[in-house]
């Protein structure tokens, strides 16, 4: 029987979520993204083509399924609608299937702005630019505007108003940069309202109506369980809970609706952006998995940092998160290796520490390394006998168990174990 089931990242993001949702979603009548916005970039191979989504949950290219993005994302109309449009070269249909949250907070240009002009500056963290974190400032400070606030368009121009008349001091006087128009943001964001309006609904009927009728309804978040705002590598994290126990805030549903949570994680490790990273390999092997893994940012083509797998990591975020059963991606991008590397613990613990993260030395493990070229690799049974004893080394010293392989970028390149 299949189960309302959400998809969490066991690393730093770039886990391969995307694909796996897609894979699954087949299977499901609902794809809900709960956190997050257009920083994300899940990649998923669709009739040969490579396919990046950012806002819009990335199982709708399955026809059977309704996309939801919930009222704890964050979203930029002009991102969401350049992805639909972009998209309806494939489904001409998709507009149809996908909602968004009334309480779906905006992002404005004034939060994109803040985000450039700080990551310019000393203040960088390696974010994405894509003003998801000052976004996020704003609706905790109880000034954000909302997706359903566009719809009430004299009290919306009066919060539009206030909030721009605070953002320009900000930028004018702490940072020195030219104040923005109201009326010209006013102006985009009617026109944003009228192309969002047959789109916009309550999330929380939606999906918990799905749920009580007895529809499977598989939930996706963004980013991965260590760039969780608390749980995460401090400060270097995302601005949002990575993690599952924010389905049911992001959507508006009990907490009880999460039957089970599928965790990712890549073959190896990698981080965008700053922060500590133990693992990190800055020589030949960082290089061989960023090349042969095409490990650069979907979202800002910045290349990712590589290392070994971290099981004291991998077992943290699987403890927070509750997962008993992962989906191991991009095994194909260490066929070649001789000896392949796994860091088991480290030189003061094995336990993964957030707040220490930056003194944690890994204590490694070497296992053999695979030849083959196992992209084309359908069956566990076809797998090496080195590919195989890789995954076993991984379950038995993280206790997860490998349900399923990701072999290569293609949508069927995945080996059920």
């Amino acid at each position: 029987m299949i189960m309302n089931l959400a998809i969490v990242g066991l690393q730093w993001g770039d886990e391969g979520k995307g694909k796996i949702v897609d894979y699954l979603a087949r299977n499901f009548d609902v794809n809900a993204r709960y956190q997050g916005g257009s920083n994300a970039g899940h990649t998923v191979r669709y009739k040969g083509e490579k396919v990046i989504f950012h806002q819009v949950p990335c199982g709708v290219l399955n026809g059977n399924i309704q996309g939801v993005i919930g009222g704890g994302c964050v979203l930029d109309p002009k991102i969401l609608l350049e992805e639909i449009q972009n998209l309806t070269t494939y489904d001409p249909a998709i507009k149809d299937r996908i909602r968004i949250s009334k309480f779906c907070h905006l992002i404005m240009p004034y939060h994109i702005l803040i985000d450039e002009i700080r990551e310019g500056s000393k203040q960088a963290i390696g974010t994405t630019k894509k003003g998801i974190g000052v976004a996020y400032e704003d609706k905790y400070g109880r000034t954000g505007l909302r997706v359903g606030d566009l719809y009430n368009v004299e009290s919306f121009e009066k919060k539009l108003s206030i909030n721009i008349s605070r953002k320009n001091l900000i930028l004018m006087d702490v940072y020195h940069a030219e104040p923005l128009s109201d009326n010209e943001i006013f102006d985009l964001y009617m026109g944003y309202a009228e192309e969002l309006r047959s789109m916009v609904a309550d999330d929380t009927k939606i999906v918990g109506e799905a749920i009580d009728a007895g529809k499977n309804v598989l939930f996706e978040g963004a980013q991965g369980a260590m760039l969780d705002i608390d749980y995460g590598t401090y400060p270097y994290v995302t601005s949002s809970h990575t993690v599952a126990s924010s389905v049911g805030i992001g959507l508006g549903i009990p907490p009880y609706s999460v039957e089970s949570v599928l965790g990712v994680a890549k073959a190896y490790t990698t981080r965008v952006g700053q922060g500590p990273f133990p693992t990190e390999d800055s020589g030949e092997l960082g290089k061989l998995l960023r090349e042969s893994g095409a490990e650069f940012g979907s979202t800002t083509g910045r290349p990712r940092r590589c290392g070994p797998f971290d099981v004291a990591l991998v077992k943290y975020a699987a403890r927070i998160n509750g997962v008993k059963e992962m989906v191991l991606t991009k095994l194909d991008v260490l066929a070649g290796i001789d000896k392949i590397r796994i860091a088991v613990g480290y030189e003061s613990n094995d336990e993964m520490d957030p707040f220490a993260t930056e003194q944690l030395v890994p204590k490694y493990i070497e296992v053999p390394g695979f030849a083959e070229d196992i992209s084309g690799v359908r069956s566990s049974g076809d797998l090496p006998d080195n590919a195989l004893n890789y995954i076993n080394v991984i379950e038995e010293h993280t206790g997860i168990k490998v349900s399923h392989v990701s072999v290569g970028p293609e949508r069927d390149a995945i080996v059920k174990m």
